[in-house]
């Protein structure tokens, strides 16, 4: 079973606490800066930064549910817990899978944002 990019649920409860055109906003915010958190990643992987590694993570995780992008969310907080040991073993591609589901999920984010 494939997790849906963005949790319909979530993202229409943030639409009704916060309002559609503050979404809107955060949305554009969220879509300037992931890309530079998920550079912070690649980053502090290669310098060997497990504390940049490990608040990058954490704040893609907590950006990313807040809008209902779980799985996205899921991958950051799998970084965030296991750190920076376990990326590093796998060559670069947990963190070409968390820029995968990125792409996907700031595509449906645009969407939903317009609409």
């Amino acid at each position: 079973m494939t997790q849906a990019t963005i949790d319909q649920a979530t993202f229409d409860e943030l639409k009704a606490t916060a309002g559609a055109e503050f979404v809107a906003e955060l949305v554009g915010t969220f879509l300037v800066e992931a890309p530079a958190m998920l550079a912070d990643l690649r980053s502090s992987l290669a310098a060997g930064n497990a504390d940049a590694f490990r608040r990058a993570a954490h704040s893609l995780k907590s950006n990313s549910n807040t809008f209902g992008a779980l799985a996205l969310g899921a991958l950051a907080k799998n970084l965030e817990l296991t750190g920076l040991a376990p990326a590093a073993a796998a060559g670069g591609a947990t963190l070409d899978a968390l820029d995968a589901e990125y792409a996907r999920a700031a595509s449906a984010l645009t969407e939903l944002a317009r609409g």
